[in-house]
Protein backbone atom coordinates (compact mmCIF):
# COMPACT_ATOMS: atom_id res chain seq x y z
CA UNK A 1 0.00 0.00 0.00
CA UNK A 2 2.66 2.47 0.85
CA UNK A 3 6.12 4.32 -0.51
CA UNK A 4 7.95 2.27 2.55
CA UNK A 5 11.19 3.97 3.89
CA UNK A 6 11.94 3.38 7.17
CA UNK A 7 13.06 6.43 8.22
CA UNK A 8 16.30 6.83 10.94
CA UNK A 9 17.20 10.12 12.74
CA UNK A 10 20.86 9.83 14.33
CA UNK A 11 23.31 12.34 15.35
CA UNK A 12 26.53 12.13 13.19
CA UNK A 13 29.34 9.30 14.48
CA UNK A 14 32.86 10.28 15.44
CA UNK A 15 34.88 9.22 12.58
CA UNK A 16 37.25 6.23 13.37
CA UNK A 17 39.99 5.56 11.61
CA UNK A 18 40.33 1.87 9.69
CA UNK A 19 43.57 -0.08 7.57
CA UNK A 20 40.85 -0.68 5.20
CA UNK A 21 39.61 2.21 3.29
CA UNK A 22 35.77 2.30 2.32
CA UNK A 23 34.60 1.42 -1.01
CA UNK A 24 31.59 3.81 -1.37
CA UNK A 25 29.75 6.05 -3.65
CA UNK A 26 26.12 7.75 -3.89
CA UNK A 27 23.30 5.65 -5.31
CA UNK A 28 24.71 1.55 -5.28
CA UNK A 29 22.71 -1.49 -5.96
CA UNK A 30 24.65 -3.09 -3.02
CA UNK A 31 26.96 -1.96 -0.40
CA UNK A 32 28.55 -5.32 1.01
CA UNK A 33 29.47 -4.97 4.77
CA UNK A 34 32.18 -7.03 6.13
CA UNK A 35 32.85 -7.94 9.83
CA UNK A 36 36.09 -5.83 10.28
CA UNK A 37 39.64 -6.07 8.84
CA UNK A 38 41.80 -8.59 9.63
CA UNK A 39 45.60 -8.08 9.60
CA UNK A 40 45.80 -9.34 5.89
CA UNK A 41 43.38 -7.15 4.69
CA UNK A 42 45.09 -4.57 7.16
CA UNK A 43 48.73 -4.86 5.46
CA UNK A 44 47.40 -4.60 1.92
CA UNK A 45 44.71 -2.26 2.65
CA UNK A 46 42.16 -3.60 0.81
CA UNK A 47 39.15 -5.86 1.27
CA UNK A 48 38.76 -9.46 2.36
CA UNK A 49 42.37 -9.39 1.01
CA UNK A 50 42.97 -13.09 3.03
CA UNK A 51 43.56 -15.78 0.02
CA UNK A 52 41.98 -18.09 1.34
CA UNK A 53 38.83 -15.76 1.89
CA UNK A 54 36.41 -16.72 -1.25
CA UNK A 55 34.38 -13.00 -1.16
CA UNK A 56 36.25 -12.19 -4.77
CA UNK A 57 35.55 -15.48 -6.17
CA UNK A 58 32.08 -16.14 -4.88
CA UNK A 59 31.32 -12.57 -6.48
CA UNK A 60 33.02 -13.39 -10.05
CA UNK A 61 30.64 -16.73 -9.68
CA UNK A 62 27.83 -15.41 -8.16
CA UNK A 63 27.04 -12.75 -11.46
CA UNK A 64 28.48 -9.75 -9.76
CA UNK A 65 31.68 -8.77 -11.18
CA UNK A 66 32.64 -9.96 -15.14
CA UNK A 67 36.08 -11.58 -14.01
CA UNK A 68 37.84 -12.44 -11.17
CA UNK A 69 38.72 -9.33 -9.10
CA UNK A 70 41.84 -9.16 -6.51
CA UNK A 71 41.26 -7.35 -3.62
CA UNK A 72 43.49 -4.20 -5.13
CA UNK A 73 41.37 -3.95 -7.80
CA UNK A 74 38.68 -3.13 -5.02
CA UNK A 75 37.35 0.09 -6.24
CA UNK A 76 36.91 -1.27 -9.94
CA UNK A 77 33.07 -2.30 -8.33
CA UNK A 78 31.99 1.48 -8.17
CA UNK A 79 31.48 1.12 -12.00
CA UNK A 80 29.66 -1.75 -11.34
CA UNK A 81 27.49 -0.38 -8.79
CA UNK A 82 28.59 -1.65 -6.05
CA UNK A 83 30.61 -1.12 -2.51
CA UNK A 84 32.43 -2.56 0.56
CA UNK A 85 32.48 -1.58 4.20
CA UNK A 86 32.55 -3.43 7.81
CA UNK A 87 30.30 -3.73 10.66
CA UNK A 88 33.69 -2.57 12.94
CA UNK A 89 36.72 -0.40 11.88
CA UNK A 90 39.52 -2.07 14.17
CA UNK A 91 41.63 -4.86 12.92
CA UNK A 92 42.15 -7.77 14.93
CA UNK A 93 43.52 -11.04 14.22
CA UNK A 94 40.58 -12.58 14.11
CA UNK A 95 36.62 -11.20 14.55
CA UNK A 96 36.24 -13.54 17.85
CA UNK A 97 38.49 -10.52 19.41
CA UNK A 98 36.06 -7.65 18.60
CA UNK A 99 34.43 -5.51 21.39
CA UNK A 100 30.67 -4.46 21.51
CA UNK A 101 32.07 -0.89 21.22
CA UNK A 102 34.03 -1.58 17.91
CA UNK A 103 30.21 -1.96 15.78
CA UNK A 104 29.47 0.94 14.70
CA UNK A 105 25.23 1.44 13.88
CA UNK A 106 25.29 4.94 13.61
CA UNK A 107 28.47 5.07 10.74
CA UNK A 108 26.38 2.20 8.75
CA UNK A 109 23.04 4.11 9.34
CA UNK A 110 24.88 7.11 8.18
CA UNK A 111 25.76 5.87 4.95
CA UNK A 112 22.83 5.02 4.23
CA UNK A 113 20.94 8.25 4.66
CA UNK A 114 23.65 10.16 2.87
CA UNK A 115 24.37 7.42 0.14
CA UNK A 116 21.50 5.91 -0.05
CA UNK A 117 22.28 2.52 -1.74
CA UNK A 118 19.63 0.07 -2.75
CA UNK A 119 20.53 -2.75 -0.20
CA UNK A 120 23.39 -3.49 2.14
CA UNK A 121 24.62 -7.29 2.33
CA UNK A 122 25.95 -8.47 5.50
CA UNK A 123 28.75 -11.19 4.49
CA UNK A 124 28.05 -13.29 7.88
CA UNK A 125 25.57 -13.05 10.30
CA UNK A 126 28.10 -12.08 13.45
CA UNK A 127 28.59 -8.20 11.19
CA UNK A 128 24.66 -8.02 11.39
CA UNK A 129 24.16 -9.12 15.10
CA UNK A 130 27.48 -7.13 15.90
CA UNK A 131 25.44 -3.92 14.70
CA UNK A 132 21.78 -4.75 15.58
CA UNK A 133 22.36 -6.69 18.23
CA UNK A 134 19.86 -9.35 17.09
CA UNK A 135 20.57 -12.87 15.09
CA UNK A 136 19.21 -13.31 12.03
CA UNK A 137 18.96 -15.90 9.50
CA UNK A 138 20.30 -15.52 6.20
CA UNK A 139 18.61 -13.93 3.13
CA UNK A 140 16.42 -10.71 3.22
CA UNK A 141 15.79 -9.25 6.63
CA UNK A 142 12.52 -7.20 7.24
CA UNK A 143 14.68 -4.52 8.47
CA UNK A 144 15.45 -1.58 6.59
CA UNK A 145 17.71 1.30 7.02
CA UNK A 146 15.84 4.45 5.81
CA UNK A 147 14.81 3.31 2.16
CA UNK A 148 17.79 0.43 1.86
CA UNK A 149 17.41 -3.13 2.09
CA UNK A 150 19.08 -5.26 4.36
CA UNK A 151 20.37 -8.71 2.87
CA UNK A 152 22.39 -11.39 5.07
CA UNK A 153 24.27 -13.58 3.54
CA UNK A 154 27.39 -16.22 4.82
CA UNK A 155 30.09 -15.66 5.86
CA UNK A 156 33.29 -15.40 3.04
CA UNK A 157 35.97 -16.71 5.64
CA UNK A 158 37.91 -19.62 5.91
CA UNK A 159 36.67 -19.88 9.10
CA UNK A 160 33.80 -20.79 7.68
CA UNK A 161 35.03 -23.57 5.42
CA UNK A 162 32.42 -26.07 6.95
CA UNK A 163 29.77 -24.54 4.56
CA UNK A 164 30.32 -25.88 1.56
CA UNK A 165 31.52 -23.10 -1.60
CA UNK A 166 28.42 -24.04 -3.35
CA UNK A 167 26.10 -23.28 -0.42
CA UNK A 168 27.51 -20.25 0.18
CA UNK A 169 27.44 -19.46 -4.00
CA UNK A 170 23.74 -20.12 -3.75
CA UNK A 171 23.24 -17.53 -1.36
CA UNK A 172 25.41 -14.66 -3.53
CA UNK A 173 23.50 -15.47 -6.49
CA UNK A 174 20.27 -15.16 -4.33
CA UNK A 175 21.71 -11.90 -3.41
CA UNK A 176 21.92 -10.91 -7.11
CA UNK A 177 18.79 -12.30 -8.44
CA UNK A 178 17.19 -10.09 -5.29
CA UNK A 179 18.67 -6.67 -6.02
CA UNK A 180 16.59 -6.48 -9.42
CA UNK A 181 13.82 -4.19 -8.29
CA UNK A 182 10.58 -5.90 -9.02
CA UNK A 183 8.42 -3.68 -10.73
CA UNK A 184 4.84 -2.93 -9.08
CA UNK A 185 2.01 -0.85 -11.07
CA UNK A 186 0.88 1.86 -8.37
CA UNK A 187 -1.32 4.86 -8.50
CA UNK A 188 -1.84 7.60 -5.35
CA UNK A 189 -4.06 10.46 -5.01
CA UNK A 190 -3.37 14.17 -3.71
CA UNK A 191 -6.50 14.48 -1.92
CA UNK A 192 -7.23 18.26 -0.88
CA UNK A 193 -10.07 19.86 1.06
CA UNK A 194 -11.63 23.40 0.95
CA UNK A 195 -9.03 24.49 2.56
CA UNK A 196 -6.23 23.12 0.80
CA UNK A 197 -5.00 20.52 3.36
CA UNK A 198 -3.51 17.32 2.42
CA UNK A 199 -4.52 13.99 3.59
CA UNK A 200 -1.48 11.72 4.55
CA UNK A 201 -1.41 8.37 5.51
CA UNK A 202 1.04 7.51 8.37
CA UNK A 203 3.35 4.34 8.69
CA UNK A 204 5.19 2.84 11.18
CA UNK A 205 6.96 -0.29 10.35
CA UNK A 206 7.73 -3.17 13.15
CA UNK A 207 11.17 -0.76 14.35
CA UNK A 208 9.23 1.59 15.50
CA UNK A 209 9.93 4.08 12.35
CA UNK A 210 7.61 6.21 11.30
CA UNK A 211 6.91 7.86 7.86
CA UNK A 212 3.79 9.65 5.94
CA UNK A 213 2.51 9.27 2.30
CA UNK A 214 -0.28 10.20 -0.33
CA UNK A 215 -2.93 7.63 0.27
CA UNK A 216 -2.72 4.87 -2.64
CA UNK A 217 -1.34 1.11 -3.12
CA UNK A 218 -0.54 -1.42 -5.73
CA UNK A 219 -2.66 -2.18 -8.47
CA UNK A 220 -4.88 -5.52 -8.66
CA UNK A 221 -5.40 -7.35 -11.67
CA UNK A 222 -7.06 -5.98 -14.35
CA UNK A 223 -7.64 -2.90 -12.53
CA UNK A 224 -6.98 0.70 -14.50
CA UNK A 225 -4.87 3.38 -12.80
CA UNK A 226 -8.25 5.96 -11.96
CA UNK A 227 -9.86 2.22 -10.20
CA UNK A 228 -6.60 1.57 -8.08
CA UNK A 229 -6.33 5.37 -6.55
CA UNK A 230 -10.47 5.15 -5.52
CA UNK A 231 -10.54 1.72 -4.38
CA UNK A 232 -7.16 2.42 -2.21
CA UNK A 233 -9.04 5.53 -1.03
CA UNK A 234 -12.01 3.86 -0.22
CA UNK A 235 -9.97 1.36 1.74
CA UNK A 236 -7.54 3.58 3.34
CA UNK A 237 -10.27 6.83 4.39
CA UNK A 238 -13.48 5.43 3.79
CA UNK A 239 -13.32 8.46 0.75
CA UNK A 240 -16.60 6.77 -1.45
CA UNK A 241 -17.46 10.62 -2.67
CA UNK A 242 -14.24 12.01 -3.89
CA UNK A 243 -13.69 14.00 -7.31
CA UNK A 244 -10.98 12.30 -9.10
CA UNK A 245 -9.23 15.00 -10.94
CA UNK A 246 -6.30 14.65 -13.63
CA UNK A 247 -2.86 12.64 -13.01
CA UNK A 248 -0.55 15.44 -11.91
CA UNK A 249 2.60 13.61 -10.65
CA UNK A 250 4.32 10.61 -11.65
CA UNK A 251 7.61 8.89 -9.82
CA UNK A 252 9.22 5.76 -9.91
CA UNK A 253 11.14 5.36 -6.61
CA UNK A 254 13.59 1.82 -5.93
CA UNK A 255 13.29 1.39 -2.08
CA UNK A 256 12.98 -1.93 -0.03
CA UNK A 257 9.75 -3.02 1.83
CA UNK A 258 8.89 -6.08 3.66
CA UNK A 259 11.48 -8.14 2.15
CA UNK A 260 12.05 -6.90 -1.45
CA UNK A 261 13.42 -3.89 -3.16
CA UNK A 262 10.61 -2.06 -5.00
CA UNK A 263 10.34 -0.22 -7.80
CA UNK A 264 6.65 1.16 -7.89
CA UNK A 265 5.37 3.09 -11.19
CA UNK A 266 3.90 6.15 -9.46
CA UNK A 267 0.77 7.60 -11.12
CA UNK A 268 -0.58 10.62 -8.55
CA UNK A 269 -4.48 11.77 -9.26
CA UNK A 270 -5.74 15.43 -7.99
CA UNK A 271 -8.62 14.23 -5.62
CA UNK A 272 -10.60 16.80 -4.07
CA UNK A 273 -13.14 16.77 -1.04
CA UNK A 274 -15.60 19.31 0.06
CA UNK A 275 -14.35 17.93 4.46
CA UNK A 276 -13.81 14.53 5.57
CA UNK A 277 -13.18 12.31 8.33
CA UNK A 278 -10.83 9.53 7.24
CA UNK A 279 -11.79 5.92 8.49
CA UNK A 280 -10.26 3.24 7.02
CA UNK A 281 -12.58 0.34 5.83
CA UNK A 282 -10.25 -2.50 5.99
CA UNK A 283 -7.73 -3.33 8.34
CA UNK A 284 -4.17 -2.16 7.75
CA UNK A 285 -2.13 -3.39 10.18
CA UNK A 286 -0.21 -5.65 7.80
CA UNK A 287 0.36 -2.63 5.58
CA UNK A 288 1.80 -1.02 8.42
CA UNK A 289 -0.53 1.71 8.30
CA UNK A 290 -0.80 4.02 11.72
CA UNK A 291 -3.04 5.89 11.11
CA UNK A 292 -4.31 9.51 8.91
CA UNK A 293 -4.56 12.49 9.13
CA UNK A 294 -5.10 16.48 7.06
CA UNK A 295 -2.30 18.31 7.19
CA UNK A 296 -2.17 21.79 6.48
CA UNK A 297 0.83 22.82 4.14
CA UNK A 298 2.53 24.74 6.65
CA UNK A 299 2.86 21.60 8.96
CA UNK A 300 4.48 19.41 6.05
CA UNK A 301 6.69 21.71 6.04
CA UNK A 302 7.65 21.86 10.03
CA UNK A 303 7.41 17.88 9.80
CA UNK A 304 10.46 16.15 11.63
CA UNK A 305 9.04 13.21 9.98
CA UNK A 306 9.59 12.37 7.00
CA UNK A 307 6.80 13.15 3.85
CA UNK A 308 6.50 11.17 0.67
CA UNK A 309 6.56 12.59 -2.17
CA UNK A 310 9.60 14.83 -1.10
CA UNK A 311 8.79 18.36 -1.12
CA UNK A 312 5.16 17.86 -1.20
CA UNK A 313 4.71 21.29 0.20
CA UNK A 314 6.43 22.90 -2.49
CA UNK A 315 4.46 20.84 -5.08
CA UNK A 316 1.35 21.63 -3.99
CA UNK A 317 2.09 25.28 -3.43
CA UNK A 318 2.95 25.34 -6.92
CA UNK A 319 -0.32 23.44 -7.75
CA UNK A 320 -2.56 25.74 -6.68
CA UNK A 321 -0.94 28.47 -8.26
CA UNK A 322 -0.53 27.05 -11.59
CA UNK A 323 -3.40 24.46 -11.69
CA UNK A 324 -2.66 20.90 -12.95
CA UNK A 325 0.31 20.50 -15.37
CA UNK A 326 -0.55 19.78 -18.96
CA UNK A 327 1.50 16.36 -19.16
CA UNK A 328 1.86 14.71 -15.86
CA UNK A 329 5.14 16.01 -14.23
CA UNK A 330 8.15 13.43 -13.65
CA UNK A 331 9.13 13.86 -9.95
CA UNK A 332 12.32 11.78 -10.61
CA UNK A 333 13.70 14.20 -12.82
Amino acid sequence: MCHAAARVQRSDPEPTATDVPDVLAPGLACVFCGINPGRVSAAAAAHFANPRNDFWRLLHDGGFTPRLYDPSEQFELLGLGYGITNAAYRTTPGSGDLRRGDFDRDRLEQIALELRPHAVAFVGKEAYRGLFGERSELGPQLRTIDETGIFVLPSTSPANAAVPYGERLRWFTSLREWLEPVPRPTARALVLDRDDRVLLVQYRDPDGQVWWATPGGGADAGESPQETARRELVEEAGLREVELGPEIWRRAPIFAWRGQILQPRERIFLARVDAHEPAPEVDLAAEWVAGLRWWTLDEIERATEPVFPAGLASLVRELLREGPPPEPRDLDH
